[in-house]
């Protein structure tokens, strides 16, 4: 979806909170993954995300464009309540390993399955991810959207509402403290 069709989606649903459904049919799954990187537990992840999509209608009014992608918001929300769930202590990391295989259900969430076949890909992601939850958040958010979202820093400084600059020094110094965890 261009900036355009954006602009004009978001106006709608400014006015009619059903257009919303198209945005979040759009980025639903972008966020829901992005989540379930940072947290590694899919039933936290489906809360959050859920949580940052009713917190994004609830809000709407007060978006203004900027002409920066909606999911630059939503990334941002995401984000915030990701910390949130870090503060109060209500989550607790827990070993991806311990994620159990997908159980054959009568009505199976695909984004759970998709996601548990993305995580088994990669076996190194499971150490990996154990060593980034020991970094602080600001570290976890900017390694896991430029490595594991693949953005680029300019988005990530749209995300996180911080200059680029900040992002670059983020960026180096989280990876210099999770490359001394590796060792």
């Amino acid at each position: 979806m261009d900036l355009r069709e954006e602009k004009k989606l978001i106006k709608e649903a400014k006015k009619n909170p059903e257009v919303f459904g198209v945005l979040y049919d759009e980025y639903y799954s972008r966020i829901f993954g992005y989540t379930l990187k940072r947290v590694a537990d899919l039933e936290i992840a489906q809360d959050i995300t859920s949580e940052t999509f009713f917190k994004a209608l609830k809000k709407l009014w007060q978006f203004h464009w900027q002409n920066v992608p909606f999911s630059a918001w939503l990334y941002r929300i995401t984000s915030n309540e990701i910390a949130n769930y870090f503060r109060a202590n209500k989550y607790k990391p827990v070993s991806l390993e311990k994620i159990p295989e997908p159980i054959v259900m009568t009505n199976p969430s695909i984004e759970i399955l998709e996601a548990e076949q993305e995580l088994k890909k990669h076996q190194d992601f499971l150490m990996l991810q154990k060593k980034i939850l020991k970094l602080p958040i600001k570290y976890q958010e900017v390694i896991t959207l430029r490595f594991f979202e693949k953005k680029k820093l300019k988005e990530i400084a749209e995300i996180l509402g911080k200059k680029e600059g900040t992002i670059k020094s983020l960026l180096h110094r989280g990876l210099e403290k999770l490359k001394e965890l590796m060792e």
